[in-house]
């Protein structure tokens, strides 16, 4: 079940993002609802079937301030570097396209829905995504291969359902679609050390947040236009 764990983010996302593309707001909503609520009770049922005792540890504060610094800084650095450099040159003009039609495509172009659905994805679903993959994916692959291959492994599993999200803005024969993917790697590797040397999700999930808010703040200056 666990190698299953490693793919089953990336083929859930493929149904609603990518499948069902061209379906009502209604058929990705409830593809993605269904597929979320699949994937984070993974490992409820791993614990049932497999008998296995598995404590998330109480909340620790030793891993937050690295966490937060780390967030902030992809925070800061995603928005000078959108504004600054890619944007400038071109890189999101047809991206942007993508995004708004993804926007409306999915029900969400209203300003009070976007942004809930930011606050979700910052608050909630980063959580959910650190309770999968560094307590649960990466947790479980450490019991059965040395730290740094469980960290590469789980930062490429976590890495490959964004592929999809970012070959479907760029294109798949876009430097974008991997350069960001590789950031995205770059981000799951560093939450999961976090997380093995502060014994705690909480660092992690407070880094994660802030680079998803960045991730938001970035979709709405793309699609702006469909909030007047």
């Amino acid at each position: 079940m666990l190698y299953v764990a490693l793919v089953v983010p990336t083929a859930i996302t493929w149904l609603y993002f990518v499948a069902l593309a061209d379906f009502s707001p209604a058929s990705q909503q409830a593809a993605y609802s269904i597929g979320k609520a699949v994937q984070f009770l993974l490992p409820v049922a791993w614990v049932l079937l497999a008998r296995e005792r598995l404590g998330l540890g109480r909340p620790s504060l030793r891993g937050v301030p690295l966490g937060i610094v780390f967030g902030l800084s992809v925070l800061v650095a995603t928005w000078v570097l959108y504004t600054f450099g890619l944007k400038p040159l071109g890189w999101f003009d047809a991206p942007a396209v993508e995004v708004r039609g993804k926007i409306r495509g999915m029900g969400l172009a209203s300003l009070p829905v976007y942004v809930a659905m930011g606050v979700f994805y910052s608050l909630v679903h980063s959580l959910l995504e650190e309770y999968y993959w560094r307590w649960f994916v990466f947790g479980r692959l450490c019991t059965r291969m040395t730290l740094g291959a469980g960290i590469v492994v789980s930062s490429l599993g976590f890495a490959a359902h964004h592929v999809l999200v970012l070959a479907t803005f760029f294109g798949w024969d876009s430097p974008g679609t991997y350069f960001f993917s590789l950031c995205v790697a770059i981000g799951g590797a560093f939450w999961a050390w976090l997380y093995r040397s502060s014994g705690s999700l909480l660092g992690p999930w407070l880094s994660h947040a802030l680079v998803d808010a960045a991730i938001f703040v970035v979709g709405y200056d793309l699609a702006k236009e469909l909030f007047v």
